[in-house]
């Protein structure tokens, strides 16, 4: 916004220079993009924040210069605007004998009118014109250049209708009807509109875009004997998307669009009649129309000064505080540690304590900020908790020689997509990007797909989202066998369901998790039907790995043969948050025992390890099943398990003794499973 050093002077009596008012601006906040000179005035080129509504004025701008400057004083204009902000003249008398308004949306704050009859159009005078010509505006005529002159110096836009061309000489806020489809604006230019759209109407039709710009039927000219000025307040967020859309940039919506204060509107349509009175020595009818739905009714805020020292880095006395708020128009009232304070109508940027305390601060002034070197407690170096866990998997899994891929948390929907809901970006760049991922798999197959499909074996860690949470999730792809040549020919084992289940078992141990894997009540589509499993936690499914569905191999390009994972790496970690114990690693040697039994095949071997790893204790330091037959000599529907035992002692060496015993104790705990020894 411009503005010119006269203007600025006509409301602030300050001794500083432009330079000087320039730089406390800009430490305000209030950044000066400029200064220049223009037919030989000084014009401060100022930079406004969206947020700040009350700003784009010469008003705005002097309570800034006066909050700052403490050698500045309000000069009489400054003061008589702060009366018009609180109480105009509302009588409506003459005025509403000659016009009426009426609001119909809820987008509309206040509307409120004056009625001029017998206009003179006369020349502007040449002040005005100059620091129109200034800050950059054509003089166009008096009606015209008074409304733009008051606007940039109160920051409220005012428009001016011939009353004799509005149908019924009333006045209709309302949203677009359905059936008006276009509205030809004072540039000429036929726009199209829309029911969300807002429009000043008379008594059958449009006549203006509420906050943006006026139309060419109602426009004031040389042949205008009776003027309705216009001053309202409108929703910001209405005229900004208008605005946005019809692609129409103007003064007026520069300021609606960030908030017009509703108690300015009758201040504003005082200054234009106090300047019109002056230009042309006439009267204009008495009264304003005021209609005034829903006055805003801002709610009072407590500032700690302790908040206010915490935040600032440094102590700033209560009366000083109070002093500050109160030039910016604050309501304060003292407590013993904190002010209530209650914002002006003009400052919805208010909200919070912390607003306040940034107020406080820009006035007494960031450059009082202590220089001083940082203080606290630092955290302790390395990576702890959940993030360490998903390292230690991350580094598992490589061990396991797995691949890493990192992919794009944006994608397309896939057939390997979780089952659930999708949630879908709201605006997508493309539609290969439209949806946020809620699983991985699809880019560990997406990677496959890019390196031939063939002697692969995947992994991909990332978050993943679903409409109630989002969790680090971790995807295993394996196809074929090891990509590597072996010297002697032979060829590596290929990936199956029993490699995967190796795969899954290490990341549980590489993070402590204590893990059950049983066949799925609900089988995961995704996957074939009769191999695959699911990965509980106290009964709760954290993961799923098994074979491709071959339908889904088929649309995803991918081997039958292929095996996947997909495990809740957030919820296993949590749901295993117990701490590592270290202990001794023992100096004395392993002893092992084997055993060899026949079971039914509706026994699963995770409840024979339960069962052996209870009956042997501590002294059991792994188990693992090392050969499984079914033919001559097995009753069908059972097979023979053999099962290794390594037993080792702290301390002390096993006796032969003593190791046949744990393993008799083994044995015991099997058969109460229904096994029998071979």
């Amino acid at each position: 916004m411009k503005l010119t050093e006269s203007m600025l002077r006509d409301y602030v009596d300050t001794p500083l220079s432009v330079e000087e008012i320039g730089d406390l601006l800009t430490m305000t906040g209030f950044e000066i993009e400029g200064i220049a000179v223009v037919e030989g005035e000084n014009v401060l080129d100022v930079n406004i924040m969206a947020n700040r509504g009350d700003g784009p004025s010469v008003i705005g701008v002097a309570r800034e210069l006066l909050a700052k400057d403490a050698s500045a004083k309000p000069k009489a204009l400054y003061e008589r605007a702060q009366v018009r902000f609180e109480a105009g003249d509302q009588m409506a008398d003459e005025a509403s004998k000659l016009t009426s308004v009426e609001i119909e949306t809820d987008r509309c704050n206040r509307y409120g009118c004056r009625v001029f009859e017998d206009v003179k159009n006369s020349p502007t005078p040449g002040w005005i014109q100059d620091r129109l010509r200034q800050i950059g505006q054509r003089p166009i005529s008096l009606l015209v250049d008074l409304t733009n002159y008051v606007m940039f110096e109160t920051g409220q836009p005012l428009h001016a209708f011939d009353l004799d061309k509005l149908e019924g000489k009333r006045i209709v806020v309302r949203q677009a009807d359905a059936k008006e489809k276009t509205f030809t604006t004072l540039d000429e230019e036929k726009r199209t509109i829309t029911t969300k759209d807002m429009m000043i109407c008379d008594a059958s039709c449009p006549v203006a875009i509420a906050g943006v710009m006026g139309g060419m039927e109602s426009e004031v000219g040389d042949t205008t004997k009776t003027m309705l000025l216009e001053s309202a307040s409108f929703d910001h967020k209405s005229v900004r998307n208008t605005r946005t859309r019809l692609g129409i940039s103007s003064e007026a919506s520069y300021r609606f669009e960030r908030y017009v204060d509703p108690e300015q509107v009758v201040a504003a349509l005082n200054r234009f009649t106090e300047l019109y009175e002056e230009a042309t020595g006439d009267w204009s009818v008495r009264g304003i129309i005021d209609v005034y739905p829903r006055p805003p009714k801002p709610e009072p805020i407590i500032v700690r000064m302790s908040r206010v020292a915490k935040v600032l880095g440094m102590d700033v006395a209560q009366d000083e505080a109070t002093g500050y708020l109160k030039k910016l128009g604050f309501e304060v009232e003292q407590s013993d540690s904190s002010l209530v304070c209650t914002a002006p109508t003009w400052r919805i940027d208010i909200l919070r304590e912390d607003d306040l305390v940034e107020e406080i601060g820009r006035i007494h002034g960031y450059e009082k900020i202590p220089e001083i070197l940082p203080k606290g407690e630092t955290t302790r170096g390395g990576v702890f908790g959940a993030d360490a866990k998903i390292d230690r998997v991350r580094e598992e899994l490589l061990r396991c020689g797995l691949t890493q891929t990192i992919s794009h948390s944006l994608r397309n929907v896939h057939p390997l997509d979780a089952p659930g809901e999708r949630l879908k970006v709201r605006n997508p760049h493309s539609p290969e990007i439209a949806f946020l991922r809620n699983s991985n798999l699809p880019s560990v197959a997406d990677a496959a797909n890019k390196n031939g499909n063939q002697n692969l074996h995947l992994f991909e860690i990332g978050k993943v989202f679903s409409p109630d949470r989002e969790h680090f999730d971790l995807a295993i792809l394996s196809t074929g066998g090891d990509p590597h040549e072996d010297w002697q020919k032979e060829q590596s084992p290929t990936a199956d369901f029993y490699s995967m289940k190796g795969v899954v078992e290490r990341v549980c141990a590489s993070i402590d998790a204590t893990a059950e894997i049983t066949a799925p009540e609900q089988p995961d589509l995704r996957m074939h039907p009769t191999r695959q499993a699911v990965l509980t936690v106290d009964g709760e499914r954290v993961g799923v790995f098994g074979q491709i569905h071959p339908t889904v191999a088929e649309q995803t390009d991918l081997p039958k043969e292929t095996v996947i994972a997909e495990i809740d790496l957030s919820t296993l970690s949590e749901r295993n948050a117990t701490e590592r114990h270290l202990k001794r690693v023992s100096r004395n040697p392993a002893t092992r025992r084997d055993i060899a039994v026949v079971v039914e095949k509706s026994v699963s071997f995770a409840d024979l390890e339960i069962a052996v790893g209870e009956a042997c204790g501590e002294v059991l330091e792994k188990q693992w099943l090392f050969d499984v037959y079914e033919g001559k000599g097995i009753p069908e529907g059972s097979h023979s398990l053999a099962i290794a035992l390594q037993l080792r002692k702290q301390g002390e060496n096993f006796t032969d003794e003593e190791a046949n015993q744990v393993r008799d104790a083994a044995v015991q705990a099997l058969e109460a499973l229904g096994a029998k020894l071979r």
